[in-house]
């Protein structure tokens, strides 16, 4: 048997698309991180970028069990003695309902220069507007 090496020349992106109306958080994020990496394509290879693209419409309606929305805490740090910033998953949804997909999504791809290649890959927008409509993405089953 030979070992198949997956080469960049041979690796085809495509554009999907998501509506995150109504599904949950963690199960959404656990299947656009698939999706970037390319695990569901048969070349996989994970030391190359062999994921798609990942367009999410309506982050801002994505499912949340209600006692998370206050429990749930997002942190930051500004670097100066006492500049922790904390903010609940309720505020952040009402002020920026982008960042919690793309925190979801980044929490469970590779931390190196590879994960944040694929980072950039996911175009999260609140409403159900988008500007990729040149790439015809297709719609991906839930």
């Amino acid at each position: 048997m030979k070992t198949h090496l997956t080469k960049p020349a041979d690796i085809q992106a495509e554009w999907w698309i998501v509506d995150a109306t109504g599904q949950n958080l963690g199960r959404l994020a656990s299947r656009i991180a698939q999706i970037l990496r390319g695990k569901h394509k048969p070349y996989f290879d994970p030391s190359q970028d062999c994921g798609d693209y990942v367009i999410v419409i309506n982050a801002e309606k994505v499912a949340v069990h209600p006692r998370r929305l206050d429990q749930k805490i997002y942190y930051r740090h500004s670097g100066y003695l006492g500049g922790l910033k904390e903010i609940p998953l309720r505020r952040m949804l009402q002020t920026h309902p982008r960042r919690v997909i793309q925190r979801a999504v980044w929490g469970m791809l590779p931390k190196n220069r590879l994960g944040r290649r694929m980072l950039k890959k996911l175009k999260v927008y609140a409403g159900p507007d988008h500007p990729h409509q040149a790439q015809q993405p297709k719609l991906l089953p839930r």
